[in-house]
């Protein structure tokens, strides 16, 4: 007789997404039909399965770029064919937390680069915002198109032992994931098509087309057809399978800096019938190398002029300049205060609890608790430059106790939370490992979320960490209709 999936799976005290914080043969009840679809799996049917998704990730090119890789650059995105899985009842709540945290965020960016108020009532301290590395003074009274800085913005959610639902951080530069969302769902539909087909999930396919009726609201030529262009870094840059991915999906050009030229304050795309006009910018290049003339003098990923043109309103750029403040981790633990500034309403969605090591007390607190806690620098990304007390040595606890008393602004502290769970195959059969959440938020007329989002798992058995860059993988995330 062939081994259960299940037989030996364990959920060793964690909320697990399958099966809550029940019995490991008894999944809650949105997990049935999949649980009963695995529970049907022959070793070798499992094993033809993975190996289908890995050949059309390898066929459709779905790669990122591990920088510093001694092995090579270029890297297969690990996908994992169990699902996640997320009632109706759920994604609501989900759904009308992340609207909330959209608005609050584009209206403190607007204030804080008009009148300020947030800053003058004493909400946020002036100097945090102002000494963050991502404020750009250029940006002050500066008004930008339809008062919206941030278009596109993933915010990355965890459940704690409980199941509660917290916000880890928002991604309001250029959040990147939405490719392999879209991409996780098409292999899922290939490789199980009736339990996909008998569950009624939402679908996700509407990205492309919401995000380019979100950029097609900001042309500052309303008169006519917008011309939209993907601004890249090159191919060079870990996240240009997505950039050219999205592109492809919205009908638009890709364009690296070289293709574009500002003339008299307007931006030109160079094609092979001469010039042509460009209206709106999705740019997944940070603020630093978009002008040379404005930022890094020494950027060839920009557009020398590219700037006047912007704040002349003669182009728009998705998402804006200087969105960066609002992914400043010290920023973050300020986001309950402007829901309750700036709409007179409490959080649906928490904040981890944060310490900031600027403040003297909370900074005295962190230094004697650096085993218990996860340290993380205020403006990096993916992953890079933290530390998980837990599992970090001596030698590392003393060069973030140095780095932290001569910089306490650049760091934050959270508490360790024991993340979800969620059943993944893995080498000795099906194991529990670690999961975040990442939906897609879209403001243009309207805010637009498409249902579910990018489910990544940390493959590394107790590893915390899900980003791709530290050995992550990811999973398609199911919303159920009803």
């Amino acid at each position: 007789m062939r081994p259960f999936p299940f037989e030996n799976y364990l959920t060793e005290g964690f909320f697990d997404e399958m099966f809550g914080k029940g019995h490991p043969h008894k999944p809650l009840k949105h997990y049935q039909e999949v649980y009963n679809r695995l529970g049907r799996l022959e070793s070798g049917e499992i094993l033809e399965k993975r190996s289908q998704a890995d050949s059309s990730f390898l066929e459709h090119g779905v790669t990122f770029t591990v920088y510093g890789d001694e092995e090579g650059t270029e890297k297969i995105f690990p996908f994992d064919l169990i699902p996640r899985i997320i009632p109706h009842s759920e994604w609501t709540v989900i759904d009308q937390g992340l609207r909330q945290r959209m608005l609050a965020l584009n209206l403190f960016l607007h204030d804080i680069y008009q009148d300020a108020k947030i800053l003058s009532d004493g909400i946020i301290p002036t100097e945090v915002i102002q000494s963050s590395s991502n404020f750009r003074k250029e940006m002050v009274g500066f008004d930008i198109p339809k008062d919206i800085f941030i278009q596109v913005c993933g915010s990355d959610l965890i459940r704690d032992d409980s199941g509660t639902y917290f916000v880890l951080e928002d991604n309001a530069r250029c959040p990147s994931g939405a490719s392999y969302l879209l991409e996780n769902r098409e292999i899922m539909k290939k490789t199980f098509p009736q339990t996909f087909q008998g569950m009624s999930v939402r679908s996700v396919e509407e990205y492309p087309e919401l995000l380019l009726k979100t950029l097609e609201n900001l042309s500052p030529r309303q008169s006519q057809k917008p011309v939209c262009v993907v601004l890249t870094p090159g191919v060079y840059n870990s996240a240009y399978f997505e950039h050219t991915f999205l592109a492809r999906q919205m009908g638009i050009e890709i364009v690296e800096g070289r293709d574009l030229i500002a003339i008299d304050e307007f931006v030109y795309m160079r094609t092979t019938h001469g010039l042509v006009q460009v209206d709106v910018i999705y740019r997944r290049v940070d603020d630093d190398f978009l002008d040379p003339l404005f930022f890094n003098k020494d950027s060839m990923l920009g557009v020398p002029g590219l700037m006047n043109a912007y704040l002349r309103g003669n182009v728009a750029l998705a998402n804006g300049i200087g969105t960066g403040v609002a992914d400043d981790k010290v920023t973050y633990a300020y986001v309950p205060e402007m829901i309750k500034y700036y709409l007179d309403q409490e959080p649906i969605l928490s904040n981890v609890p944060t310490f900031l090591c600027w403040r003297e007390k909370d900074r005295k607190y962190v230094l004697e608790n650096l085993k218990s806690l996860v340290i993380k620098p205020a403006n990096e990304s993916g992953g890079y430059g933290m530390m998980v007390g837990s599992s970090s040595s001596e030698k590392e606890r003393q060069e973030f106790k140095d780095r932290i008393s001569s910089n306490p602004r650049d760091y934050i502290a959270q508490p360790i939370i024991s993340l979800s769970r969620h059943p993944t195959f893995c080498e000795d059969g099906i194991e529990g490992r670690h999961v975040d959440l990442r939906p897609f938020i879209l403001y243009g007329k309207d805010i637009e979320i498409v249902p579910g989002g990018l489910t990544r798992v940390a493959l590394k058995k107790n590893s915390l960490i899900v980003n791709s860059s530290q050995g992550g993988g990811s999973k398609d995330t199911w919303v159920l209709k009803n």
